[in-house]
């Protein structure tokens, strides 16, 4: 078989391999490669990969530690509790009372708040996440990720030593818009409350890097700012890691994989497929991460929510 090759596809982040064959067993030095060329493209992509849902779980076994979600949707494979399959229109139509469409508009209402990285609100995010597509539409629902290390640097360095001292807090369900009267999702984000002060600058536990802990999803606000300072900072931040040089796009086909590092990436969801009569089914494996560490050497610190490797 072919070496492995890594091809970048833009300027920060993302590289696509070829030579690779996941779903059979990868011999250690192919993982090292891979391994390595995740921590510098921060996402990767791989095209033509076949894997059954045994043969996704085992590939995760070579990067880390596989987490056992405690709630998944009834899409998802019984018989592989680490796999989570992800079917927006199928999943979502008619949950909480409201089609897909409305429930999309409720908790996206802003053009940044698609942004996140996976469970985000936990006092440990996953690590890294493998993501292959099983059933896509014919044209839209790409993904789009951008790298929080190049983000951080991109910043002057005044704001860095700023932003160094600062912590954020982290919950699940911020900036969702209410219905009027009785909300099943209200009740649902209640009984599962999650939330967790992070550094807004994290230390990558492997490679040292500094990076940008913002997203539009889970942050809630900047602590020890006041309200009317936090606000317009996370409107900067925000700008700053979405900026399109720091971005990758990827277009999906059946069979095609991405691995992504969840601690120095964030990714944006399509949100241009609800119209189309067309199922997007995508599986997912996320594998275990550590509580963050901030420049200052101090650990993010729960609020509420599970203990850490806790699902």
């Amino acid at each position: 078989m072919a070496p492995i090759e890594v091809k970048p596809v833009a300027g920060h982040i993302g590289a696509e391999i070829s030579g690779a064959d996941l779903a059979a067993p990868l011999a250690e030095e192919d993982v090292e490669t891979i391994r390595a060329a995740l921590h510098r493209w921060k996402v990767l992509f791989f095209r033509e990969q076949y894997l059954d849902h045994a043969a996704h779980v085992a590939l995760a076994r070579r990067f880390g530690e596989p987490v056992v979600p405690g709630s998944r949707g009834s899409a998802s494979p019984p018989d592989h509790p680490e796999v989570e399959t992800t079917a927006d229109r199928l999943e979502l139509g008619g949950r909480f009372g409201m089609d897909h469409a409305e429930w999309l508009s409720r908790r996206r209402h802003t053009l940044r708040r698609g942004w996140h990285c996976d469970h985000g609100a936990r006092i440990d995010p996953p690590a890294a996440t493998i993501l292959r597509a099983e059933t896509v539409p014919p044209y839209g629902g790409d993904t789009t990720w951008s790298n929080l290390a190049a983000a951080y640097a991109g910043l002057s360095a005044p704001l860095r030593a700023f932003v160094d001292t600062l912590r954020a807090e982290h919950r699940l369900g911020v900036g969702y818009q209410p219905r009027a009267g009785e909300d099943a999702y209200v009740r649902h984000l209640l009984a599962h409350q999650t939330a967790t002060v992070h550094p807004l600058v994290r230390v990558h536990p492997e490679t040292g890097e500094r990076l940008l802990s913002v997203n539009g999803y889970y942050v809630e606000r900047i602590l020890d700012l006041s309200r009317t300072e936090s606000g317009p900072l996370l409107e900067l931040l925000l700008d700053q890691a979405t900026r399109p040089e720091y971005t990758v796009r990827f277009r999906w086909e059946p069979g095609s994989v991405a691995f992504w590092d969840n601690r120095a990436t964030i990714h944006l969801a399509p949100g241009d497929t609800a119209h189309l009569d067309h199922p997007r089914i995508m599986h997912r494996v996320m594998l275990a991460g550590e509580v963050p560490i901030g420049v200052d050497g101090k650990p993010s610190e729960p609020l509420t929510g599970p203990e850490p490797r806790h699902w």
